[in-house]
């Protein structure tokens, strides 16, 4: 490339004022020059290109967050995409909080074990006590499904996505992502379902109860979702089984079209949370030509201000 071509763009300072938007603000940003902030510009554009080209899009997160107060924003956010892919907790985190269950402010650097002989679970800085969690989770799950069982619509083998939008239907708290996700017709793709305290006591009910788990069918759902879509994008937030469901089936058809991907994790033990979305376009997971980003950043810091610029509210 050419210098005057390398040299082309100014590096401006930002100047506060008050009263600022949001998009102001990350108006201002595109300019700064600076480190990762020119990514979270490029990432909240890729997006808003993403939704206002209607293409297929996907959210993907991993279930830590939903312990964090990100819950009810990712609930009212959920309208705005057309599928949700998860992993087992997050199943947990929503239905505990649905039900009541407090989650309180710790520390990184609290004392495990007095915390376990005090019967308190510790998720980064975030304390869960016992019973609100494992116990509130068993209790409530026990309850729906009896319900879901007891009704005439009962179906005896139920894909994940299509069990999720029963508890969507019978849980009553409107910042539940279950909830909303039910009520916007948005399907929630969980192949790790049997992972954490939910698939526990599903394994629980199936032992005593006509119930059967097809996994596969969410798998070809996914399937036909990629082929029957032109344009696909995604928001992933995380890395794991979550990610990886939503780069794996769309590579199908040649790759995203858009991809904004957020991560504290290092690419260098080769790991998938911490591969950058170019690693992807190697596999044919995201098109060459696709327009994408990886963001290092936390994500309960780029996640609120990203959908206030986008007034995903």
């Amino acid at each position: 490339m050419e210098k005057n071509k390398l040299l082309s763009r100014t590096v401006k300072d930002i100047k506060l004022k008050k009263g600022m938007k949001v998009s102001e603000l990350i108006e201002a940003m595109d300019s700064v020059g600076g480190f990762s902030a020119q990514h979270l510009v490029k990432g909240i554009r890729i997006m808003k290109e993403m939704m206002d080209e209607n293409a297929y899009t996907f959210l993907s997160f991993p279930a830590d967050i939903i312990a964090t107060g990100l819950r009810g924003m990712i609930a009212q956010s959920v309208k705005y995409f057309d599928a949700i892919i998860t992993t087992g907790g997050t199943l947990d985190h929503d239905l505990a909080k649905a039900y009541g269950g407090k989650y309180s402010i710790g520390s990184f650097e609290a004392d495990d074990a007095e915390l376990h002989r005090q019967n308190i679970y510790r998720l980064g800085n975030i304390f869960i006590g016992r019973d609100e969690y494992g116990l509130a989770v068993e209790k409530y799950f026990n309850e729906i499904m009896g319900d879901i069982y007891k009704s005439k619509d009962y179906k005896k083998e139920y894909s994940a996505s299509e069990l999720i939008s029963e508890f969507g239907k019978r849980i009553e708290d409107n910042d539940s992502i279950i909830r909303q996700a039910y009520l916007h017709k948005v399907p929630i793709f969980n192949p790790g379902i049997l992972d954490g305290a939910f698939g526990t006591q599903l394994t629980i009910f199936s032992q005593d109860h006509d119930f059967k788990l097809n996994l596969i069918k969410d798998e070809l759902e996914l399937s036909n979702i990629v082929f029957d879509n032109k344009k696909t994008g995604a928001l992933m937030v995380g890395g794991g089984i979550s990610k990886h469901h939503v780069i794996w089936w769309n590579q199908f058809k040649g790759g995203l079209d858009y991809a904004v991907y957020i991560t504290t994790a290092t690419q260098f033990d080769g790991s998938l949370s911490g591969a950058r979305l170019t690693e992807a376009v190697s596999w044919g997971k995201v098109k060459e030509k696709a327009k994408y980003v990886t963001i290092d950043g936390d994500a309960t810091i780029i996640l609120p201000v990203m959908f206030s610029a986008l007034d995903m509210i």
